[in-house]
């Protein structure tokens, strides 16, 4: 069982690298299910056909699916969340449309959403499930909400027996007793747990970004990458969207755009090593319905298996010192020179290492701290940061 997610900023053409990659799967015998779970659907366009909330049948082993979460929740949550709201209603202290609102469970719609990808993922009804999520700021919220919802619900349930005697006055009054409600929270909270152990299992999903050779997004999908990095989710591949080759017509807005395009490419090979960097060319017609969405797999991925691990390996690891101090710690396999130099502007690190340069965005939790230096063990650079208090900057 394969669960692959691509992520980037809006526009990058993440649908249809999601839609060309369920359809290469598909095409080489996996029984494949594409969803999407972007507020805003395109993946339908993007297949040229009508889809639902259920995964419809779009060819002999590809399924796509627009996962609606609004009705999802309305659903299987919806008696969960009007218990709450009747004892809030109850209290005689606000409105109804105010009690409905505040009995909403922090993040129920991203817990949703990575539930249906869970669901499809245990059931094994298919090979492989491929998402076209939402953009990147929404999609990392989504992937750290597991974490969140589960710290939520422990500390409720830690006061499981108080809870209950406060809302015995109002069972009668509603569908389910205190304990039922507990009951269904103890079970979300187990199925939660199960989604974050499928999330970051590298051996069942993968993480990938697409991108353009733009600065905006190839800064986005760095800041993406440390913040996967953090809660162990693992990336295995970036795709280069829209590259513009030699071939292109000629002309002197086509020459700047590719040499724009080409610092950028070589940015983005820095920046990301020691990721697989596959590019995708620019199309000069849309890439709507299944033979373009074939062509761009072909081109794309050649002859390999777009299913398969890319990747094995940690991209950056974040160690908790003393007094502190964290130490950022970053595979760089091809660098065995001694002499680090860096330099830190907000939550960006600047690393040269010879002919070796990277630029980086660093996760809160390092931005507000001062880089100490770096070195270089067995193929690892290890940077220091400390607190703001303290000396040392690199």
């Amino acid at each position: 069982m394969r669960v692959i997610l691509y992520l980037g900023k809006g526009g990058v053409g993440k649908t249809t690298v999601a839609a060309s990659t369920a359809l290469r799967s598909a095409e080489l015998g996996y029984k494949t299910l594409v969803a999407s779970t972007d507020i805003a659907h395109s993946l339908a366009d993007s297949l040229d056909v009508p889809l639902s909330a259920e995964p419809t049948q779009v060819t002999s082993r590809l399924w796509a699916q627009e996962i609606n979460v609004v009705a999802d929740i309305h659903n299987h949550w919806g008696t969960l969340q009007s218990y709450i709201s009747g004892i809030i209603r109850n209290s005689g202290a606000i409105n109804n449309v105010v009690a409905d609102e505040l009995s909403s469970f922090p993040g129920i719609e991203e817990i949703v959403s990575l539930l249906h990808i869970n669901k499809q993922a245990r059931e094994c009804n298919f090979d492989r499930v491929v998402i076209d999520a939402a953009p990147t700021g929404e999609t990392i919220r989504l992937l750290t909400m597991p974490d969140t919802f589960r710290w939520y619900t422990g500390h409720l349930m830690r006061f499981r027996g108080g809870f209950a005697k406060v809302l015995q006055p109002f069972a009668r009054r509603l569908l389910q007793s205190p304990a039922h409600l507990m009951e269904n929270l103890d079970r979300l909270d187990k199925a939660t747990a199960e989604l974050r152990s499928t999330l970051s299992d590298p051996e069942i999903s993968s993480y990938r970004l697409v991108l353009q050779p733009e600065k905006m997004v190839i800064r986005e999908a760095e800041r993406a990458v440390s913040y996967l990095g953090l809660f162990n989710y693992p990336v295995d591949l970036i795709v280069v969207n829209r590259v513009l080759s030699e071939a292109d017509e000629e002309g002197e807005f086509y020459r700047r755009r590719r040499f724009l395009q080409a610092g950028n490419l070589e940015m983005i090979e820095n920046n990301f090593s020691p990721l697989p960097i596959w590019r995708a060319p620019y199309y000069p017609d849309e890439v709507v319905g299944l033979a373009a969405l074939s062509r761009l797999a072909e081109d794309c991925f050649g002859d390999e298996d777009p299913g398969q691990i890319f990747y094995r390996g940690t991209l950056q690891e974040i160690k908790d010192m003393e007094n502190g101090c964290y130490q950022l710690r970053l595979p760089l396999p091809f660098i065995s020179r001694e002499n680090v130099n860096l330099r830190k502007r907000g939550d960006e690190l600047f690393i040269t290492i010879g002919n070796f340069k990277r630029e980086m965005i660093l996760p809160n939790v390092l931005a507000k701290r001062k880089a100490a230096g770096g070195c270089i063990r067995d193929s690892i650079l290890e940077i220091d940061f400390v607190p703001p208090d303290k000396a040392g900057t690199a």
